[in-house]
């Protein structure tokens, strides 16, 4: 057992100090789950917090919630003499309580708290903070993860997520304190009636709708906008902001999956939340069965994620990968902005360095600069955020990451899944207006750029002998890898070396013969390596044959 004293050390302190609620939980805990509860505190990243809703150090409560944003009050207080700070949160178990706990701690800290009041998209907490001029954002949310999850995301005044060195200052700030001795708080109705937290107003989400609407390529071209969607928002915070920028640009034929329609952060129908994952999709599929819709969409719980199916050449639904959907989009940007006369000058795609590298066969095909960043969207804010300072804002065409993270305005400085769901949209009915089908379209960047796909394969280590052997692996692996799946490496980029500026990062890319590539990292969030692996073949059953074997042979290097 992990430290077996202090655990109980630390039980002991929750059980003498916490509320009554939280006590009768503490009681029910069994020792693998004491022991898992209290073995260390929440890890607090870039990516803020998220961890399993209840009882202790090492979950998502009230007690870790309000310590962590007095650290956040503090890291403040050093950078401004008045700062503020806007609040979001989604449907999950606890998010609204979390909020108001979080404005709470905040506004008896003195910094002035923009509460949404209700709950609303990461997008919208993204343009808030920026909209108000906010020092900083919390969003409530685990993203995809399952219902037994929650999180809290911090953003800085750019609207992007904190970095490592910003994460790694707040954290600093947190550590010092004590979760029931140090937190200060305040009534949440009495802060209301005071004004140190105050409701964000109607005229922000208005203005984030009509930022979005300025998105559209189509500069007067003709669309039959008469198809028939079906969408879910998965239970999430995606209803009432994608069923009006859809109604409110003309695509009104929507239905919406009855069973995920409400708010409801125990996720009855979809346990995994996440529009990457067929499951999740499959009551979208069937009512498209049932309709003969022409497209899905579905959005995930914080609404920054959007997936689709559409019909293939054989008439079946088909769901397209978050690859697929950027390239179409990237083409269908270029193509568009080319033919119109409203190329800018400079123009920028920026994608991840786990992204499918087709990416930049395309963009360059247009005379667009692809920039390739770390994973993160974040990263992809700050490429936007640059151009913004150096007055080039309009040279951003379009922002994408494999993991169904979409952005094709500088509108926010984080994933868009309001504005994926409108821009796909637009582009399903311009083809489909002139007889083509999404699937035949990117067949057709196929044969123009070379058959393209990407897979993903994760490997996991649990505890601490699992740290140790992603460790010792991917030191292995720079020790030299001069062939992969039988292919020679012809280049390798270590980002850890911190390629092209980016900040160091525990990430591999082998660049193969004939344009394959292998990017390896350990993963942020879990005991995981992840394997990215990019082939470019002939055709499909090619590219297949050439995946397997670089699958096998990074998988037995992983032994």
């Amino acid at each position: 057992m992990r430290n077996a004293s202090k655990i109980e050390e630390k039980y002991a302190r929750w059980l003498d100090r916490a509320d009554e609620e939280t006590r009768e939980e503490l009681k029910k805990l069994s020792a693998g789950e004491k022991e898992d509860a209290f073995y260390r505190d929440l890890a607090f990243g870039t990516g803020g917090l998220r961890g399993v809703i209840g009882a202790g150090t090492n979950r998502m409560n009230v007690y870790v919630v309000g310590r962590a944003t007095q650290g956040l009050a503090e890291y403040l207080k050093k950078k401004r003499a008045d700062p503020s700070a806007a609040i979001s949160y989604d449907s999950r178990i606890r998010s609204d309580l979390f909020a108001r706990v979080t404005a709470s701690v905040l506004a008896a800290n003195g910094v002035k708290v923009w509460l949404y009041p209700r709950l609303m998209p990461t997008p919208c907490l993204s343009f808030a903070v920026r909209a108000l001029n906010c020092d900083a954002g919390v969003m409530v949310t685990a993203s995809h993860n399952p219902g037994i999850y929650n999180g809290y995301k911090v953003y800085r005044e750019d609207g992007c997520q904190i970095t490592a060195g910003e994460a790694e200052a707040i954290l600093d700030e947190i550590e010092r304190l004590d979760e029931f001795e140090d937190v200060k708080t305040c009534d949440f109705d009495e802060a209301l009636r005071r004004g140190t937290v105050s409701y964000i107003g109607g005229e922000v989400y208005d203005a984030f709708i009509e930022e979005v609407k300025k998105c559209s390529v189509l500069y007067g071209d003709a669309i039959d906008r008469n198809v028939a969607i079906v969408y879910s928002p998965l239970n999430g915070t995606g209803l009432l902001p994608v069923t009006r920028i859809l109604e409110e640009t003309g695509f009104t034929n929507v239905t919406v999956v009855k069973e995920q329609e409400a708010p409801d952060g125990r996720f009855p129908t979809c346990p995994f939340p996440n529009p990457e994952i067929r499951e999740a999709m499959r009551l979208g599929i069937e009512y498209c069965e049932r309709t003969g819709a022409d497209l899905l969409l579905a959005t995930d719980p914080d609404c920054d994620r959007c997936g689709i199916a559409a019909k293939d050449d054989k008439g079946e639904y088909r769901l397209f990968t978050g690859n697929e959907v950027g390239l179409l989009l990237l083409d269908y940007i270029c193509a568009q902005k080319q033919r119109h006369g409203k190329m800018p000058a400079g123009p920028v795609c920026v994608k991840t360095v786990v992204t499918m590298d087709l990416a930049e066969r395309i963009a360059a095909h247009y005379g667009v600069r692809t920039v390739n960043v770390l994973t993160g969207f974040k990263y992809i804010g700050e490429v936007i955020g640059n151009l913004e300072k150096e007055k080039r804002r309009d040279s951003f065409l379009i922002g994408f990451e494999e993991s169904y993270g979409y952005l094709t305005g500088a509108h926010v400085r984080d994933k868009d899944a309001v504005n994926a769901a409108m821009m796909i949209c637009e582009m399903f009915c311009y083809y489909k207006t002139r007889g083509i089908s999404l699937y035949e379209k990117l067949k057709e960047l196929f044969d123009l750029y070379g058959y393209c796909f990407q897979t993903l394969h994760s490997y996991t280590f649990d505890g601490p002998a699992g740290m140790k052997k992603m460790r010792e692996i991917m030191a292995a692996l720079r020790a030299g890898v001069f062939t992969l799946g039988g292919m020679k490496v012809e280049k390798v980029e270590d980002y850890l070396t911190g390629i092209g500026g980016l900040p160091k990062s525990d990430v591999l890319k082998y660049v193969l013969e004939g344009g394959s590539s292998a990017v390896i990292r350990p993963s942020g969030t879990e005991p995981k390596l992840k394997a990215y692996i990019c082939v470019t073949a002939n055709d499909e059953r090619a590219a297949a044959v050439t995946e397997e074997r670089i699958a096998k042979d990074l998988s037995s290097r992983f032994q």
